[in-house]
């Protein structure tokens, strides 16, 4: 059951947003729905959606994305659901 479908929500699109204004939970009237999760400085941090696609973005100290790499300067490390 969706949140919509809980709260008994018959007006789309449904949105749920945090206390800065992001938007942590979106669904429409087709039943599709996706979270977001955001750190402190309101980059987001994770998304899902009910597809099942799912991505995770780590950023560092200056809130730049942070990727991991190998001593050949190749990417190591990315990760979602698509992979």
């Amino acid at each position: 059951m969706t949140k919509a479908q809980q709260l008994n929500i018959k007006d789309f699109p449904f949105e749920i947003k945090d206390k800065n204004g992001n938007v942590i939970y979106f669904e429409d009237s087709t039943g599709y729905w996706s979270k977001r999760n955001y750190d402190s400085n309101n980059n987001k941090k994770f998304f899902e959606d009910s597809n099942g696609y799912w991505a995770k973005t780590t950023y560092d100290s200056n809130g730049n994305k942070r990727f991991t790499y190998d001593s050949n300067g190749n990417q190591v490390f990315y990760e979602n659901s698509n992979e």
